[in-house]
Order: structure tokens, then sequence, then C-alpha cells
């Protein structure tokens, strides 16, 4: 049986990341899925790091624990790498793909310092959007072409991450209005 058999399916989230202005924010819905019924409206899925006195904010999307287990790992890597998110983010992503318990973590990541954007993914990808917005999770696609539609406006990062975030949740079955905001810069 495979693993998409066994169980409904999670499903839910949308995580944008808009870097705009000198600011980045990283905006992320409510919502948590199991199958068609929707188990939490509420929860927070974006987050601030403070490892050795720098400080980050990321997302996730994919499973909590799994997210919670990457988010333990990098906050290491940043104690080993004071100041160096993407040298962190380039180690995490190894230890990754290459850890045999880590292989099996289903999640994905937005990670900022202020300074870099960056979506970290299992497949050992440390990506910096060419555009100044990223986003994952199930609407993630909606709200990245929205976000970007709106960047050559006058909205602030917060307002581009709001309004492209309102506008994944009127799409997405599996997402919400219902956000969680972190800016930094």
């Amino acid at each position: 049986m495979a693993k998409s058999d066994e169980f409904p399916g999670w499903h839910g989230t949308t995580i944008i990341g808009v870097r705009k202005g000198g600011k980045v924010v990283i905006a992320g819905d409510g919502q948590v899925s199991l199958g068609q019924t929707v188990i939490k409206g509420t929860a927070r899925k974006v987050r601030r790091l403070s490892p050795g006195g720098s400080d980050v904010i990321c997302g996730f999307a994919g499973s909590t624990a799994d997210a919670f287990t990457l988010l333990e790992r990098l906050e290491k890597k940043l104690e080993a790498t004071p100041g160096q998110l993407a040298r962190a983010s380039v180690e995490l992503a190894k230890d990754w793909r290459t850890d045999k318990y880590l292989q099996k973590l289903e999640a994905m990541l937005i990670v900022s310092d202020g300074k870099e954007l960056l979506v970290i993914t299992g497949a050992g990808d440390v990506l910096e959007p060419e555009h100044d917005v990223t986003a994952i999770g199930s609407g993630g696609n909606y709200a990245l072409a929205a976000g970007r539609a709106m960047m050559d406006s006058d909205k602030s990062a917060e307002e581009v991450a709001r309004a492209a975030m309102a506008i994944a949740a009127d799409i997405c079955v599996y997402t919400n209005g219902n956000l969680t905001v972190e800016q930094i810069g």
C-alpha cells in the first residue's frame, strides 16, 4: 500500500514571502485540513527564530511535526554559522537530502534574515526567488501569481503579502484568511 493510500492526506497551507522596500514579510494562513474536513483554522505556520542573537523569520508548509524538526535543525545550523542564512540553509538541505531519518520529512520552508529570502526543500534545493516573491503550499501558486502581479504597485511588502494571501484564500479550499504575518528588515 502506497503512503498516499494509508491516510486521507493532510492538506492546507499557503505561505508567501515578499521582499520589497527594504523589508521582508512572510505570511501564512491558519487552516489545517484532513481530507475534506477543516481540523483547525488558527494554526500558526509562520515563526520568528532567534538563534545566537540573529533574527530569522520562517514559514512552513507540510507536516507540522516534520516542519518543527526542520526548524530545530535550522536553528542549530544558524547557531553554528551566525549571520550566514544561506550557508545554514544549504547545510540543512544537504542533511535533509542525505540523512535517512530526515529524508522522510514532508515539509517546505521559506526563510529570511531580512536580506536573503530563501525556499528550502527536501529535494536538496535552496532557492532564491527571481522576482522577490515566493510561495509554497496548496495555494502557493495562486499567492505567487497574485504577489508578482502587485510588485510594481505602491503597496508595501506586507500589503502585497496580505492581498496575495486573500486572493489565494478565495481560490484554494485548503487556505483560509486567518493570517500570521512576520516582518523583518
